[in-house]
């Protein structure tokens, strides 16, 4: 259970580890609007835009995960596939975030589908 555990910390801090880069651009864009941070982001364009895309879309994918984590957890239904499939998760989702910063947009499909198609698998295990 430890190892989904971590998989499930590791993908609440993912968002947050993305919004890193949408505050560089937005600091490019003449500097952090602290005040108004939602309209500034509303601006970005290319890098940023996309940045930002990305750390909105992990804030989306933790809600599947971490439900697909708790439903297995809450079954008692830990098995070395759920396990699997949990670290294949975290893995595309690091995967998905640095293949959208560089505009790599069909391997990032792919990866966002291996890893939303594990986040199922894993729910599965609990039925």
């Amino acid at each position: 259970m430890s190892t989904l555990l971590i998989c499930l910390f590791i993908a609440m801090l993912l968002p947050f580890l993305a919004k890193a880069p949408v505050a560089y651009a937005m600091a490019k864009l003449g500097g952090y609007d602290n005040q108004h941070p939602r309209e500034q982001q509303s601006k970005l364009t290319g890098f940023g835009a996309r940045a930002l895309a990305g750390h909105q879309n992990a804030f989306e994918s933790l809600l599947v995960f971490g439900m697909a984590v708790l439903a297995v957890i809450a079954t008692g239904d830990i098995t070395e596939t759920a396990v699997t499939l949990a670290i294949v998760h975290i893995v595309a989702r690091i995967m998905y975030h640095i293949l959208y910063l560089i505009d790599l947009s069909t391997l990032r499909s792919l990866s966002w589908f291996v890893g939303i198609g594990a986040s199922f698998c894993l729910f599965w295990q609990a039925v």
